[in-house]
């Protein structure tokens, strides 16, 4: 399923900061995959759900760190 984001999404991916417009997801199998143009070329890139992040946006709580190590429960 493919699916466009109304509004993009601001995203710092591995090649630099991008706007993601639309998903693609082939099923529950399969990692989500964003297409995304860079902010700096131009360029059409499309990145899988663990190579990006959302840009840093204070002004609506979003802050950057290190990613999420979820606590096992024993």
């Amino acid at each position: 399923m493919m699916m466009q984001l109304n509004p993009p999404i601001p995203l710092d991916t591995p090649k630099g900061p991008a706007f993601a417009h639309m998903t693609i997801d082939y099923s529950q199998d399969h990692y989500v995959l964003f297409v995304c143009f860079l902010v700096e070329s131009g360029e059409c890139w499309v990145f899988p759900n663990k190579d990006v992040r959302l840009q840093k946006n204070l002004t609506m709580g979003v802050r950057t760190g290190p990613a999420c190590a979820c606590p096992t429960h024993a």
